[in-house]
């Protein structure tokens, strides 16, 4: 079991994670590549946070700084309160190439209990990982193999790997990219409703500012090369939206356009 977040210095719950003033650059002298620079950002405890920005501006390399996969050089992540300094195991990560994440020789079960080796017996890994699957819509779906299913139904697969391993703040990297456009509407709602009952923080890297918008609570719009935070959009659709209905409301609208004039488009 987990350990509760960590308090901060007014005896307040520490955010879900936390960026203060973070970097990233690679190279050095005439090579040198600097990404981000004096990025800050806190998410709270059950929040969803959508990152956007023009393609290379860096929302992937951040996404990798907050999952402990690779060490800023300036600034630092801390997570529950607790400096990031490799991956956490409250941090589940989903990357935009779900085919690639799953062992084509495993059953999905198994590709699901996979990550619990070592923290569990066999018999409660099959059974966190069937109780993951049934929360993605695939109970019974645990004999098949990868290659076996859909893009989607693999990507629930993917979602169903952080959930069994007790994740309880989930980075996404692009991942709805590669599926049509129905099958990513129900990846969409089935998110937004395992980050309402499941009390999950998300973090979601999207270029798709419709997306953004519809899962988030929050818009952080990155932009600039160094890229740095231009602007955060509070999102007030409410907790249950739809949709056709939530992206024919007026503000979603405005708001769109706002983050495109961010954008320089």
């Amino acid at each position: 079991m987990m350990a509760p977040p960590a308090a901060g210095p007014s005896g307040e719950p520490a955010p879900a994670l936390r960026v203060e003033d973070l970097s990233m650059r690679f190279g050095e002298g005439a090579s040198l590549n600097r990404v981000l620079e004096g990025l800050s950002l806190a998410v709270a405890e059950g929040e969803f946070i959508s990152i956007v920005g023009p393609s290379g501006v860096g929302k992937t390399t951040l996404l990798r700084c907050l999952s402990g996969l690779i060490t800023p050089s300036e600034g630092r992540v801390l997570v529950r309160g607790e400096l990031l300094a490799q991956p956490h195991p409250a941090v589940g990560v989903i990357f935009q190439d779900y085919s690639r994440s799953l062992l084509p020789w495993m059953t999905t079960i198994d590709n699901v209990a996979f990550p619990l080796e070592g923290r569990f017996d066999k018999r409660e890994r099959r059974r966190r990982a069937e109780e993951a699957l049934a929360s993605v819509g695939l109970a019974g779906q645990g004999h098949k193999y990868p290659w076996e299913m859909s893009g989607g139904m693999q990507q629930r697969v993917a979602i169903a790997r952080g959930l069994a391993y007790e994740a309880k703040i989930l980075l996404m990297d692009e991942p709805f990219a590669s599926v049509d456009a129905q099958t990513r509407f129900n990846l969409e709602d089935l998110v937004a409703d395992l980050h309402r009952d499941l009390g999950l923080t998300v973090i979601l890297v999207t270029h798709d500012i419709d997306e953004a918008l519809y899962l988030s609570d929050r818009v952080v719009v990155l932009a600039g090369k160094p890229a740095g935070v231009v602007d955060v959009l509070d999102t007030d659709f409410g907790d249950h939206r739809d949709q056709a209905a939530t992206k024919a409301d007026p503000r979603f609208g405005e708001a769109r356009t706002k983050i495109l004039g961010l954008l320089g488009h």
